[in-house]
């Protein structure tokens, strides 16, 4: 393809343009309806819209068993449990700042690839990873110095440090995928399937009522998340993690934080102390580091 660098610059772009704006509009799905069946409602219509876009592009849907294994992990960790815990977290935080805990992913995603990949840690990437962890620490200084796990700003950190992790882990998953050389956008449909799938059996294993909020707010957001958050998002961030790596695809991590917290300072009132300013300078300075740290070369993976 021609003019490579243009087309990841415009991948990076629309992600992050969709994910800097869906921290907000994930606060509206929360109140009502449980979070188990907000998250199966988002990836059953992202599901059903992304199958009919891979039948378009005439990319192969069927796998063998041990594939579909690989895409449920997939599905799991970054369709499914990851937006469920930041769900839940969306109760006791801003949105601002899910964005900013979810902005580990870089690191995350580094330390992953070295043990599910086996990628190494540069001595620079782990200094990045101090800043990150330091700056965290300091936007929740408050939660940390009286932790409680009945404390809600507690509870939305340890949620959200959750939904991070998940959603790393299922990095790695479609990172594996594409090593087999399997398609973005089959991989998404079947990976969103399993996801809601996933959300409907812990939905009802845990009681959760059925309920839908048939609310312009509710409804609006909940096509937003799914058609923009989930299709386009999902579908420009995972090319580029084929087409640059798991870690510099976390990248995105640096920017949408930063729209988040602008929408959040507007819209919710965001009130800024001196102490989350550092927190916030750390976490970002921490994947800049990263970001700016000479590319290794990938080490051969065997096939299968």
């Amino acid at each position: 393809m021609r003019n490579k660098p243009l087309f990841n610059y415009g991948l990076y772009g629309a992600t992050v343009l969709f994910w800097g704006t869906t921290w907000i509009a994930m606060t509206h799905q929360v109140g009502v309806v449980a979070p188990e069946w907000s998250v199966a409602y988002r990836f059953t219509i992202a599901a059903a819209v992304v199958f009919v876009w891979a039948l378009a592009a005439r990319q192969r849907l069927r796998f063998p068993g041990r594939v579909h294994l690989l895409l449920a992990a997939m599905g799991l960790c970054m369709f499914s449990f990851n937006f469920y815990f930041f769900y839940r977290a969306a109760a006791f935080m801003t949105s601002g700042l899910l964005a900013v805990v979810f902005s580990m992913t870089v690191v995350l995603n580094i330390i992953n690839g070295r043990l599910l990949l086996g990628r190494r840690a540069s001595p620079r990437t782990l200094a990045a990873a101090g800043l990150g962890v330091a700056g965290i620490a300091a936007l929740f200084w408050p939660e940390i110095e009286r932790f409680d796990l009945a404390d809600s700003g507690t509870l939305g950190l340890l949620f959200s440090l959750a939904g991070t992790l998940c959603f790393s882990l299922g990095n790695m998953a479609s990172a594996r995928a594409q090593m087999l050389g399997l398609p973005v956008l089959s991989c998404n449909a079947w990976g969103m399937a399993y996801g809601a799938l996933a959300m409907v059996v812990l939905a009802m294993l845990g009681g959760a009522p059925v309920a839908f909020e048939a609310t312009l707010p509710y409804i609006g957001s909940l096509l937003y998340l799914a058609l923009c958050g989930s299709v386009l998002a999902f579908g420009a961030y995972l090319t580029l993690l084929g087409r640059i790596g798991a870690d510099r695809a976390g990248y995105v991590t640096v920017l949408f934080p930063l729209v988040a917290l602008a929408i959040s300072t507007v819209v919710e009132d965001y009130a800024w102390t001196p102490v989350a300013l550092v927190g916030v300078a750390l976490v970002l300075a921490g994947n800049l580091l990263v970001l700016l740290s000479p590319r290794r070369p990938l080490p051969p993976v065997a096939a299968g």
